[in-house]
C-alpha cells in the first residue's frame, strides 16, 4: 500500500481510503448486516488501507468499530455530524455536537476520534458554523477525544468549492473533504493551491460517481455540457465520451482510470472509495495504486473538461 502525509496532521495514511457513505454504506444500503460490514473493513485492513471515514448519518459507525476491534492503533478513523437539518433547517446546538461525539466514540469502540469533520457545510452557512460549533470542537479537542478538525463541502451544489476556497485560509481545519473527478477537475485551480500553501490534507470525494460508472448516464451529463458551452462539441465522442482514456491509458474500465487520475493529482491525499463489495473494493484499491495516466491523455482530459465547473459527477 502507497502511503501519504496527510498534511499538518503528520499522519502517514494510506492513499486509498475507505470511504463508510455514498450509495452502499459499506452495503448496508443494501441490506448487509453490522457484522458483514465489519467484514467489508477487515477486508479493507488486509488491503492495507489505514484510513477510515464513516459518519453518525450514514449508520455505520458501529460497523467500523466492529471491524477495526483488535486493529485500532493502526488505523486512522474520520467520521462527522451534519451542521443543520436538511433544507438549510434547525442548527445543530454545541452541546448536541458533543453528545454526537461521546456518541461517535462509543459506536466506534475508541477513546479519540482521529478526525472529526463538520459535514457538508454550505458557503452561506460557513460563518455561522464556526461560530457556533468550532469553539466546542476545540473543547473536545483539548479533552482529547478528537485529534484534528475537518470540514466537508456540499459537493452537489458547491460544485465550485466556494465553502472552501473560505475555509481553507481560515487555518482552522487541519483536513478538508473535497469532490473533484475528471469531469469536474475544478478544485485543481481553486482548492489544491490553497491546502498546498496551507499544509492542509485532503479527503477526495466523488472520484467516482453515476456518470464515471453508467455509460448511459455520461453521455447524457456530456451532452447537457456540450449545450452549455462548457466542452466543445468536438472534444470528445458524444456517443462515448471517454473513449480516448480507456483506448490509450492502459485502463481496463472508466472507472480505474477515474481513480488514477485522482490519486495522481498534486493535492490530492486520500483518494476515497465505497462499495459493499469485497471483489469490487480490491479493485478499487488497486486502480488507486495503479500508475499516472500517460501525459496526452491528461492533456486532453484538460482540453475537453478543463473549464468543467458546474457538475458533481451525479
Amino acid at each position: 500500500m502507497q502511503t501519504v502525509r496527510l498534511g499538518r496532521t503528520g499522519a502517514e495514511v494510506s492513499v486509498a481510503g475507505l470511504g463508510c457513505g455514498g450509495n452502499s454504506r459499506l452495503g448496508m444500503a443494501r441490506g448487509a448486516t453490522t457484522e458483514q460490514a465489519a467484514d467489508l473493513v477487515r477486508h479493507a485492513l488486509d488491503l492495507g488501507v489505514t484510513f477510515i471515514d464513516t459518519a453518525q448519518a450514514y449508520g455505520t459507525e458501529a460497523a467500523v468499530g466492529l471491524g477495526v476491534a483488535g486493529r485500532r492503533d493502526g488505523v486512522f478513523i474520520s467520521t462527522k455530524c451534519t451542521v443543520r437539518q436538511a433544507g438549510g433547517g434547525e442548527w445543530l446546538a454545541p452541546a448536541d455536537l458533543a453528545g454526537r461525539i461521546e456518541d461517535g466514540l462509543r459506536q466506534l469502540r475508541t477513546d479519540r476520534i482521529d478526525l472529526f469533520n463538520l459535514h457538508a457545510v454550505r458557503p452561506d452557512d460557513y460563518d455561522e458554523v464556526v461560530e457556533r460549533l468550532v469553539p466546542e470542537l476545540r473543547r473536545q479537542q483539548q479533552a482529547g477525544k478528537i485529534r484534528f478538525l475537518g470540514v466537508t463541502e456540499l459537493f452537489q451544489t458547491d460544485t465550485r468549492h466556494e465553502m472552501l476556497a473560505r475555509a481553507v485560509p481560515d487555518g482552522i481545519f487541519d483536513v478538508v473533504m473535497v469532490g473533484f473527478n475528471l469531469l469536474n477537475p475544478s478544485a485543481r485551480r481553486s482548492v489544491f493551491p490553497l491546502t498546498r500553501v496551507a499544509d492542509v490534507g485532503t479527503q477526495i470525494m466523488f472520484a467516482v460517481r453515476r456518470a464515471l460508472s453508467r455509460p448511459e448516464v455520461l453521455r447524457e451529463l456530456v451532452a447537457t455540457l456540450v449545450a452549455e458551452g462548457q466542452v466543445a462539441p468536438d472534444a470528445v465522442n458524444p456517443d462515448d465520451p471517454l473513449d480516448f482514456v480507456t483506448r490509450s491509458a492502459g485502463a481496463g474500465s472508466v472507472v480505474e482510470a477515474a481513480y488514477r487520475f485522482c490519486r495522481h493529482e498534486a493535492g490530492a491525499d486520500v483518494i476515497l472509495t465505497g462499495t459493499g463489495d469485497p471483489r469490487h473494493l480490491s479493485e478499487n484499491v488497486a486502480a488507486i495504486l495503479g500508475p499516472p495516466l500517460p501525459a496526452g491523455v491528461l492533456q486532453r482530459l484538460e482540453q475537453a473538461f478543463g473549464r468543467v465547473d458546474s457538475v458533481s459527477g451525479l
